[in-house]
């Protein structure tokens, strides 16, 4: 059997938010690897960490003690320009609040890491509206995001996360306004990205119906890894 390799690895992660006695402690010390090809899901209660540790990963927020290497790079010890053009090339992030743009359409959201990765305008909208019809948009191209349902926002999000086929794509909540039909279509097209390209898929989740789709199931618990465990058991 061919030896996977690792993507990403952390080590001592540690995060605080605020000084002193406000201070509330995030990560306490987190040590991990994702392989190559590894869809890995990140688990817990609320205020856990798990937001805050793949906000560190995807190069969004700084720990305060320990290393994260992503793809052989420490985003960490980047300058800011470096990181911007890293995470712009390397990294899809779908947030939980979506963070679309709202004066444009779900199109011109989708193609906007393509524009950025220098695709012209035609063939960057043209991609843009084919993964948004694969996705069940089809008839929702022309729309802006205030036009849109929570879930129809929601994929457009993942799209615009995922069009530029990036080595790690992290997920917060990606299946949470989903109804189960399109959540398992969601996660069959990004699962698929992961198999093809080698890459890494990292999603936060609270839904149990996508365990399934899981190589590994990480359990955070106040900041620590309780559990970590392949074959979709916690």
């Amino acid at each position: 059997m061919e030896k996977q390799e690792i993507a990403i690895s952390c080590r001592g992660i540690k995060k605080t938010y605020g000084t002193g006695e406000t201070g509330v402690i995030a990560l306490r010390g987190v040590d991990f690897d994702v392989m190559k090809g590894e869809l890995l899901m990140i688990v817990g209660p609320s205020g856990s960490g798990k937001t805050t540790l793949i906000s560190i990963i995807a190069g969004i927020l700084d720990q305060d003690e320990g290393e994260c290497i992503v793809f052989g790079e420490n985003l960490r010890k980047m300058s800011n320009g470096n990181r911007t053009n890293f995470r712009g090339k390397n990294i899809g992030f779908v947030f939980q609040s979506f963070n679309l743009i709202p004066m444009l359409t779900s199109t011109e959201n989708v193609s906007i890491p393509l524009l950025l990765n220098g695709l012209l305008m035609n063939e960057a909208l043209e991609k843009a509206r084919e993964l948004l019809r694969q996705l069940g948009l089809g008839d929702k191209i022309n729309e802006r995001p205030s036009e849109l349902s929570s879930g129809q926002q929601q994929r457009v999000a993942i799209a615009r996360a995922s069009i530029h086929g990036p080595l790690l794509i992290v997920c917060d909540e990606p299946t949470s306004a989903l109804d189960h039909e399109t959540g398992i279509k969601v996660l069959e097209l990004l699962k698929q990205q992961v198999i093809d390209k080698n890459r890494c898929l990292i999603v936060v989740t609270h839904d149990a119906r996508i365990f399934s789709f899981a190589d590994r199931i990480i359990k955070l618990d106040d900041g620590r890894i309780a559990s970590n465990q392949v074959n979709n058991k916690i």
